[in-house]
C-alpha cells in the first residue's frame, strides 16, 4: 500500500500481477468457526422451566409414535416406557437420563486430518445444502439433478474457503437408480474431496453401506473408536418416528456415528403456530430420538436439530427469514445448551424461485440467525433455492462467500495493544489520514473481511466490464472454480478397494427408480 503512494506503475503491469493474484484458485479451507461473541438468547428461565414440564408432559401423557419397528418398541417397553401399540409414552426424567451419556462435542473426522471438525461446544461448522430433487444454473435454467451436477457441487464445496464440511445429498441425482445413487454420492464426497461428509439415511441398508464404505477409506477399527460420519434423522412431525429413518439411526448409533436428531416444522402445519407450542414439541421430539440413540449405544454421538419455517397462511408455502422462525431458533438453541448437546439449525434459507433480492434478504437473515443461537452445526449453509427444492449454482457461491461474513463476526472484538491502535492515533493526530500510517501498513492485509466475489470498483470501472449483476459475478465464479479443480490425493489401493466394493453392490441388485 505505501509503495502505491510512492511511484506509479506502469499500464497492465503491477495492476494486472495483483489482478491475476486475487482471481488465482487457492484451495484453503477456514478452519470451523469459534465463537468469541455471546449467544442471543431470547427465553427467560421461567419461559424454558415452562417448556420443559410441557415437554416432558406430551411425552409421558400424550407420547410418541414409533411405527413399523417392533425392535425399536420393545427396546423402549426394556428401556422402562409404556408402549401401547405403537404409541410410546415415555415416563418423566426418563428420556433426561437416558440422554446424559451423549457427548457435549465430539470431533468428526476428515480423510485429511487438517479438515476435521469438531461439532458442539462455542463451535459452527458450515455444509452446504441438502436434499433437493432439483438444480439451476443461469445457462441450464432449473432441471432435475444428475450425478454430474452433484459432482459439480462437491467439488465447488471442496473449493470453498468457508465451507468446513461436504455435507450429503448437495442434490438428488435422478439419472442414477434409487438404490444405487447413495453409492456413487458417497464416492464423490470420498473422492472429489477431503472434507468431513455425511452418510445416507433413505433406507437402514444403506446406511450400513455408509459405514462400510467408510471403513474401507478410513480402517474399521478407526470407524469403530471414532466418529467418522454425520447423518439427518428427521422426525415426521408431530412426533411420528418412522422405521425407515430410525432404522437408518440404529446402524449409524451402533457403529458409533452421529445422528442429527431434527424434527421437521413447519410452523401453523406440523407444529402450533405460537413460538413457545412449537419449542415444546421440538423439545419433546428430541430428548425421545436422542434418548433412543442413546438406548441403541451409550456414547454415541447426537446433535439437537431444529429445522423450522413458518407457514404462508393464504398459500400454504413455508417461508423463511421470518421473525417467528428466528425465535424458534433461538430458544431451540438456549435449550439445547440446558440439555448439554451440540445444536444443529439454520442454514442459507429463502423462499426465492431466484438468487435475488428476496434470496438476498431471507438468507442473510437466516444465515445471521444460526450464528447467534449458537449453532453447531449449519446444514444448507450455501446453494438453497425455492424452499429447498433447488440446489443453484449461482447461489452456492454467494452464500459460500457471505459465510466469511460470519467468520469475521464470530471473532468478536479485539482489544489488545495491537487492536487499540493508540500509536496509529497520536501518529496521525487531528485532520490527518491513517492510509500510510504505520499500523495502517502493519494491519491492512488482515484488517477487513474481503469478498471473493461481490464488485466493488468505481461506476466507470464496473461498466466497462460489461456492468455485470452478481448473478452473473456468480456465474463467472462457478466457471472459473470448476475449471481450476484439482482433485485431492487419495491412496490407490484406498481407491481400487472403494471402485470394486461399489460395482459389487451395483451388481447385487437390479435398478429401482421409487
Amino acid at each position: 500500500m505505501a509503495e502505491a503512494n510512492t511511484r506509479r506503475r506502469a499500464r497492465g503491469g503491477g495492476g494486472a500481477a495483483r489482478r491475476a493474484e486475487r482471481t488465482a484458485v487457492r484451495i484453503e479451507t477456514a478452519k470451523y468457526i469459534e465463537r468469541n461473541i455471546p449467544n442471543f438468547e431470547v427465553l427467560n428461565e421461567e419461559a424454558l422451566e415452562i417448556i420443559e414440564t410441557n415437554a416432558e408432559t406430551i411425552l409421558a401423557e400424550v407420547g410418541v409414535n414409533f411405527v413399523d419397528n417392533p425392535g425399536a418398541l420393545q427396546r423402549w417397553k426394556d428401556a422402562g416406557a409404556d408402549v401401547d401399540g405403537e404409541r410410546v409414552r415415555i415416563p418423566r426424567g426418563l428420556a433426561r437420563e437416558l440422554i446424559k451419556s451423549a457427548p457435549s462435542e465430539f470431533t468428526q473426522h476428515a480423510r485429511n486430518p487438517e479438515k476435521s471438525v469438531v461439532i458442539g461446544g462455542r463451535n459452527l461448522v458450515l455444509a452446504p445444502v441438502y436434499g433437493p430433487p432439483f438444480v439451476r444454473d443461469a445457462h441450464g435454467g432449473r432441471r432435475y439433478a444428475t450425478m454430474d451436477d452433484f459432482n459439480k457441487f462437491v467439488k465447488l464445496a471442496y473449493m470453498s474457503k468457508w465451507l468446513h464440511h461436504s455435507g450429503g445429498t448437495v442434490c438428488e441425482p435422478t439419472d442414477v437408480p434409487v438404490n444405487k445413487r447413495h453409492l456413487d454420492m458417497l464416492m464423490a464426497h470420498m473422492t472429489l474431496s477431503d472434507k468431513p461428509f455425511m452418510g445416507s439415511v433413505t433406507d437402514p441398508s444403506r446406511a450400513q453401506d455408509s459405514v462400510e464404505m467408510c471403513e474401507i477409506l478410513f480402517g474399521k477399527e478407526f470407524v469403530q473408536e471414532n466418529t467418522v460420519m454425520t447423518s439427518l434423522t428427521n422426525i415426521n412431525s408431530p412426533m411420528t418416528f418412522d422405521d425407515v429413518m430410525m432404522g437408518a439411526l440404529e446402524v449409524y448409533a451402533k457403529n458409533n456415528q452421529a445422528c442429527i436428531i431434527s424434527p421437521f416444522i413447519v410452523g401453523g402445519a406440523m407444529a402450533p403456530v405460537s413460538v413457545a407450542g412449537t419449542l415444546t414439541q421440538v423439545l419433546a421430539e428430541v430428548l425421545a430420538g436422542v434418548a433412543y440413540s442413546q438406548i441403541i449405544r451409550p456414547g454415541a454421538p447426537a446433535i439437537f436439530g431444529a429445522f423450522v419455517s413458518s407457514i404462508d397462511m393464504n398459500s400454504g408455502a413455508p417461508t423463511f427469514g421470518t421473525p417467528e422462525a428466528s425465535m424458534v431458533t433461538y430458544g431451540a438453541g438456549q435449550l439445547a445448551r440446558r440439555l448439554n448437546l451440540p445444536f444443529r439449525s439454520a442454514g442459507s434459507f429463502c423462499g426465492s424461485k431466484l438468487p435475488d433480492a428476496q434470496a438476498a434478504y431471507e438468507t442473510a437473515n437466516s444465515l445471521n440467525m444460526g450464528l447467534m443461537s449458537g449453532v453447531n452445526f449449519m446444514l444448507h449453509s450455501c446453494g438453497w433455492l425455492e424452499g429447498g427444492l433447488v440446489a443453484d449454482f449461482e447461489k452456492f457461491v454467494m452464500d459460500a462467500d457471505q459465510l466469511g461474513v460470519l467468520h469475521g463476526l464470530a471473532k468478536g472484538v479485539a482489544y489488545d495493544e495491537n487492536a487499540q491502535a493508540m500509536d496509529a492515533i497520536r501518529e496521525v493526530g487531528p485532520g490527518g489520514h491513517y492510509l500510510g500510517c504505520a499500523h495502517t501498513q502493519a494491519n491492512f492485509k488482515e484488517a477487513f473481511w474481503k469478498s471473493e466475489m461481490l464488485d466493488y470498483k468505481p461506476f466507470e470501472t464496473w461498466e466497462d466490464e460489461g456492468g455485470r449483476d452478481t448473478r452473473q459475478l456468480a456465474t463467472a465464479r462457478v466457471e472459473h472454480l470448476l475449471a481450476n479443480y484439482q482433485q485431492p490425493q487419495l491412496d490407490p489401493a484406498i481407491l481400487a478397494a472403494l471402485n470394486e466394493y461399489v460395482a459389487e453392490k451395483k451388481a447385487s441388485m437390479p435398478d429401482a427408480f421409487t
